[in-house]
């Protein structure tokens, strides 16, 4: 257990090979067709966190290089070095030598490539074309809009979906069986309903949680997560809605001393958990136009705790309607 928390458990737990990749198989499926032909073109994978982008793009080098992988791939953050300098020096340094090995080309990965700006943009397409015989490009993005149009017309593009919950589920259950954490039902169920999809952030929850107590259970895993129960959020807004505003003013109040939640927490799980309530639709659509009013209020920089008061307000307001 000490040996197993002494490691990040998302770089243990990293699959090496495509076929290992979850819950990506139809993307998985037309990589290994390049992967196999060694006739691989640049490309562009856009999708949230955690979805395995990361995780292809190495198993992609690593079946294409074999152990001289490293020596053959660089891998830059794009948001940390973002501007037009890194492009035309690491990049283009990286792109004009040749490859070790049998295969004629090399892989530059750039993660978060949405971050860098339009000019760097334009100074990679220029990179991409000039070192086609000796360089492959895989960009990495959340949003592929702020990929510019002549970068991803010059790229096979794959979008990755969140990952399902069965999925997850399983590789779970896997990891903890390994490190010889117990994981009861309705701890797994909450990482799952945290996580939205987001496997690195699931795997990151359940070591956390692990180093906590010795047996994960919903207690620990909002504990560590900082987030508020799904339960003492919908007590809150039937408290409101029911007329019982200084009841539910106290409600959560002990729910951000108790949990240190920001108030914009606060609005994404009072939004998460209203969608899953059995509130007519007429009285729905309100809550959520609301809801979107105090959260923009509270990004601007108003006091978030007389911003939540005042949303406690109107669904009070809204209960006597």
């Amino acid at each position: 257990m000490a040996e197993g928390l002494a490691q990040v458990w998302t770089e243990k737990y990293r699959p090496n090979e495509l076929n290992d990749v979850v819950g990506q198989e139809e993307i998985v499926s037309r990589l290994k067709a390049f992967v196999d032909n060694k006739s691989l073109q640049n490309l562009m994978f856009t999708g949230p966190a955690g979805t395995g982008k990361t995780t292809c793009a190495i198993a992609i080098a690593r079946s294409l290089f074999g152990e001289s992988w490293r020596g053959n791939m660089l891998e830059l953050n794009a948001s940390d070095e973002r501007g037009i300098d890194v492009i035309r020096n690491k990049v283009k340094d990286f792109a004009r030598t040749k490859p070790l090995g049998e295969v004629p080309y090399k892989v530059v990965y750039l993660d978060e490539s949405d971050a860098l700006t339009r000019e760097a943009q334009q100074a990679l397409r220029r990179t991409m074309e000039d070192y086609t015989r000796t360089c492959r490009f895989i960009l990495s993005a959340n949003y592929s809009s702020k990929i510019i149009d002549p970068i991803q017309s010059r790229c096979a593009i794959f979008r990755f979906r969140p990952i399902l919950a069965e999925k997850i589920s399983k590789r779970l259950q896997m990891v903890a069986e390994k490190e010889g954490v117990g994981l009861k039902e309705p701890g797994l169920d909450s990482i799952l309903e945290i996580a939205q999809g987001d496997l690195r952030t699931a795997i990151n929850l359940l070591q956390s949680a692990s180093a906590t107590a010795k047996t994960v259970d919903e207690e620990v895993v909002y504990a560590v997560a900082s987030k508020a129960k799904p339960k003492d959020i919908a007590e809150c807004v039937e408290l409101a809605l029911g007329g019982n505003f200084r009841e539910a003013k106290d409600k959560l109040d002990s729910i951000m001393i108790n949990q240190g939640l920001a108030g914009e927490d606060v609005i994404r799980q009072i939004h998460s958990t209203v969608l899953k309530m059995d509130i007519p639709d007429d009285k729905l659509v309100t809550i959520l136009d609301t809801l979107g009013e105090y959260d923009f209020r509270i990004i601007e920089g108003s006091d978030e705790r007389l911003q939540l008061n005042a949303l406690l307000a109107q669904l009070y307001s809204l209960g006597k309607k």
